[in-house]
């Protein structure tokens, strides 16, 4: 059960070897529309705007959501380059009701389940350390400094790119959700659904870390 009282996170950048992520704002604008329109093979299945326009859209939707306390997004930027390389969110944010000293809360202004997507990366970033790398950040983020209950991530289950990447991670297969929306090319989506719980993490953490090391 969630409550109705607006809850904003507080937007944090966050920084590794390979990868920063900054908070997104309209001024990323022009170097998103240029991360996207580098080669465009990849985005089957993902919604990424190829224009200044459809870019501004995208961003100003994000930023509505993180106002409403329900996303906080990220522009992804390689360090190696200083360029931006795409975009990334925490998303779904849930703050469920607890009753009064409850040993499971941890402060009524943490979230208690968050989703991580909407993640897409430019030709240079992808099959490189980053998108590991971010991963990693956010879930360190969500379990360590939040400490969720649950991160979740979802995936056209046609995807098998993504499901490869998310499964590699350690997230566990938590099913099929047949007929669950309108997909990106304008099919009926399956979507497959992944989670990773606090429980899990510490394994998760390790094993993650663990592609991260140089064979």
């Amino acid at each position: 059960m969630g409550s109705d009282k607006r809850r904003v996170l507080e937007r944090v950048t966050l920084q590794g070897s390979h990868v920063r992520l900054e908070p997104l704002t309209l001024q990323h604008v022009p170097g998103l529309v240029a991360a996207a329109t580098m080669s465009r093979g990849s985005y089957g299945f993902t919604e990424v705007p190829s224009t200044q326009a459809a870019m501004r859209r995208y961003v100003e939707t994000a930023l509505a959501r993180q106002e409403a306390g329900t996303a906080l997004p990220f522009v992804t930027i390689n360090c190696a380059t200083g360029r931006i390389v795409g975009s990334t969110r925490f998303g779904s944010i849930e703050f469920w009701d607890w009753p009064p000293g409850s040993a499971h809360q941890r402060g009524e202004d943490l979230p208690d389940v968050v989703e991580i997507g909407w993640t897409w990366l430019s030709p240079e970033a992808q099959r490189t350390g980053i998108n590991t790398e971010a991963k990693l950040l956010m879930l360190t983020h969500a379990f360590e400094v939040w400490r969720v209950h649950r991160v979740w991530v979802r995936t056209d289950s046609r995807n098998q790119r993504s499901r490869t990447a998310i499964e590699r991670l350690g997230a566990r297969l938590d099913g099929i959700i047949r007929a669950e929306r309108m997909a990106y090319d304008g099919e009926i989506r399956d979507t497959a659904t992944y989670s990773i719980t606090d429980a899990e993490w510490p394994a998760v953490k390790a094993r993650i870390a663990g592609l991260l090391r140089p064979s």
